[in-house]
């Protein structure tokens, strides 16, 4: 009996100081090892942040700058469009305006949003930004007390909607009316490329920033207000910040912010092609890979595709001709501007009494390189280490104007 006690004893004493050692070291392990919610923040775009902005729009006869990412989710996690939720709010919705592609997102790439719309089922009037007016007109913002703009980019200074937004601010400084950004993540958030030349400015470059800016809209907004980009009539600007997001981050976009950057990946390779527009060399637009594959009949290359037209591309590059060039959808890169391909097509296509004769719209490659420096080294035969050098001291000069205004 008494040995069998012993035992009973020794055993939970065993069971005991194992308890406390698994537990000490469960502690331990506690306070060196993040949880899982502060490793998985939960994000939030401004405009799922409503109780931030809500109390600016009561009794606010409101405009709304939206597209088809101007989403939030409901109870259910399901997207549900920003308009329909404000008016559900009772939020005073006079009118909506769009930006390049419209309210939907459909419309193909340079055609002009029409005018004079009507939403039947919201019952207000919807107003193009891409087609006769690019700024809003004063006697549409005399009927708003404030403007929301809620529009998704992808980081790239010729992306057009970085230019609906300085048009705004510009005439909501000019009427003294609101602006309420609400802000998102930027999907190719680093900093390259040429700095803007003054000379070059146009709708597809507004402001001396990088071809990749590093900043969201909300940030940009406030350096254009801050820095007087837009004039010394400035609004009063507010921006209503993301929630769970911070520079460096990923973010995949869950709506394509126009019809042909469909994909992740598309949007990764966007800004290295779309320079391609200016030339002769087709981006894959009208067909299903557009921003992913790059061709033309003279090419070589280990890949090929024939464009066609569709909604999405009214009137695409080399339509009905068989280009030959490079299949990127499995290309893996960092996220930047990336010159290997320009050329790489240069090599291929150049001759010697013209040597960017490839190149032909030379004016809109300079107004999307924002420079014509580019073009001509290209043309020189300048290495891609070489072309980047000489970008480098602009873009130090960017950085610290662009520090004083992020907010992630």
């Amino acid at each position: 009996m008494y040995f069998k006690f012993s035992s009973f004893l020794a055993l939970l004493l065993f069971t005991f100081t194992q308890m406390s050692s698994c537990t000490a070291q469960n502690q331990k392990a506690a306070q060196t090892e993040p949880s899982q919610s502060s490793q998985m923040p939960i994000l939030q775009t401004g405009a799922e942040r409503m109780n931030e902005y809500l109390p600016l729009l009561k009794n606010r006869r409101t405009a709304l700058l939206v597209n088809q990412t101007s989403v939030v989710k409901n109870a259910d996690g399901q997207f549900v469009p920003l308009a329909d939720t404000l008016i559900s709010l009772d939020v005073d919705v006079r009118f909506l305006m769009t930006p390049e592609h419209g309210l939907k997102g459909t419309v193909s790439a340079g055609d002009a949003v029409g005018d004079g719309q009507y939403d039947k089922r919201r019952n207000i009037p919807v107003r193009s930004l891409y087609g006769k007016n690019k700024k809003p007109q004063p006697e549409w913002l005399d009927e708003v007390d404030c403007v929301v703009f809620d529009v998704q980019d992808v980081g790239c200074r010729f992306y057009t909607y970085l230019s609906t937004l300085y048009y705004l601010l510009q005439a909501c400084g000019e009427c003294g009316k609101d602006v309420i950004v609400l802000d998102r993540p930027n999907p190719h958030d680093t900093i390259d490329g040429p700095v803007l030349e003054p000379q070059f400015r146009s709708f597809v470059g507004m402001v001396e920033v990088p071809l990749l800016h590093g900043c969201t809209l909300g940030e940009l907004a406030r350096m254009m207000v801050g820095e007087k980009w837009i004039g010394d009539k400035t609004p009063s600007l507010t921006v209503i910040p993301v929630s769970g997001w911070k520079h460096g981050d990923d973010y995949s976009l869950p709506i394509a912010p126009s019809p042909n950057l469909r994909t992740d990946h598309a949007i990764r390779l966007y800004p290295s092609l779309c320079l391609f527009e200016a030339t002769e060399i087709s981006v894959g637009r009208g067909t299903d890979w557009p921003f992913e594959v790059l061709g033309h009949p003279t090419l070589r290359g280990n890949f090929s595709f024939t464009p066609h037209e569709c909604e999405a591309a009214t009137r695409p590059l080399q339509e009905g001709k068989i280009c030959n060039g490079f299949d990127l959808r499995t290309t893996q890169l960092e996220k930047g501007f990336h010159l290997q391909w320009l050329l790489e097509c240069h090599r291929q296509m150049h001759n010697a009494t013209q040597p960017t004769c490839w190149i032909t719209q030379p004016t809109f490659f300079d107004r999307l390189a924002g420079t014509n420096q580019l073009r001509e080294q290209i043309g020189s035969g300048l290495q891609e280490s070489e072309i980047r050098a000489t970008w480098q001291n602009d873009l130090e000069k960017y950085r610290k104007i662009r520090s004083q205004y992020i907010l992630y």
